[in-house]
């Protein structure tokens, strides 16, 4: 399927089911469902064609400013040299890469617990339609950087030679330990597209779970909170991603958090324009 459909196909989905499924709780929470497919296809669209992405892949640029952060070297580097066991996984490299796993599951398990909070509020008080919509707005944004701005993370540029300094794929000493022989077919099934690094959306989806949790009360802020700065640290420590990387994430966070209030005309004109659809589709 040509990319330019898949993109059609996925932003059609939440449009199509806001127009002919009658407005309920069920239905928001399978909006936000098909928001999520939608990003996991549109996230891997530039690496259908490696060759024409390798061509625009930015390589230099975070390694340069890491760097200047690290005082000449890569923090990556730095933690993995004092942290890390250079023969075999240790309690640590488990410990961390349990939380980078976990990130599959905590940004959309914080956006249900909002869901469930809900149940005691009148229907203007609702925190998860806003929720959800910044947690998609995060997704949606980091993904058109990876479109724009396709970015080899530190573990892809060590191994194909372009970092004088070792850093490590811890994940993947983790990952063969635990999994054994299931964990190629793993590690090709979530790996769609490994030049996805800048933004980090690991970090900064779960930035802002962290900051709509600290909205329904100071405990759940600071499990998200906790949760947030643990994977900061692991994807730097695994060799996932570089500091740049993480600043921009906690940067995309921002600008969705205080962009939304200027965004408001506009998305409240397609909301009404789907009412409308609505109305008309359901008679």
């Amino acid at each position: 399927m040509p990319p330019a459909a898949t993109v059609a196909v996925s932003v059609a989905g939440p449009a199509g089911v806001a127009v002919l499924w009658p407005r309920t709780r069920a239905r928001d929470v399978f909006l936000y469902a098909l928001q999520m497919w939608g990003f996991v296809m549109a996230h891997e669209i530039p690496y259908d064609d490696p060759e024409a992405l390798r061509r625009r892949l930015r390589i230099d640029y975070p390694i340069q400013a890491d760097r200047v952060i690290g005082f000449g070297e890569l923090p990556n580097t730095r933690l993995q040299r004092a942290l890390a066991n250079p023969a075999e996984p240790n309690a640590l490299d488990r410990v961390l890469t349990l939380a980078h796993w976990a990130w599959f599951f905590v940004p959309h398990a914080t956006v249900a617990y909002i869901l469930w909070r809900d149940d005691d509020r009148d229907e203007s008080e609702l925190r998860f339609p806003r929720a959800a919509r910044q947690m998609a707005a995060t997704y949606d944004l980091g993904c058109a950087a990876y479109h724009a701005l396709p970015t080899a993370p530190p573990w892809w540029a060590a191994e194909n030679g372009h970092l004088s300094e070792p850093v490590r794929r811890l994940m993947i000493d983790v990952g063969e330990s635990v999994w054994g022989g299931a964990w190629p077919k793993l590690y090709d099934s979530f790996n769609g597209n490994p030049w996805a690094a800048f933004p980090s959306l690991h970090f900064a989806s779960s930035l802002m779970g962290a900051l709509l949790l600290r909205e329904t009360g100071p405990k759940a802020g600071a499990v998200g909170g906790a949760y947030a700065g643990v994977l900061g640290f692991a994807l730097v420590y695994l060799g996932e991603h570089y500091v740049t990387d993480l600043a921009a994430g906690a940067a995309l966070v921002a600008a969705v958090r205080l962009g939304e209030p200027l965004a408001g005309p506009l998305t409240d004109q397609v909301s009404a324009a789907l009412q409308e659809l609505e109305r008309i589709a359901t008679g």
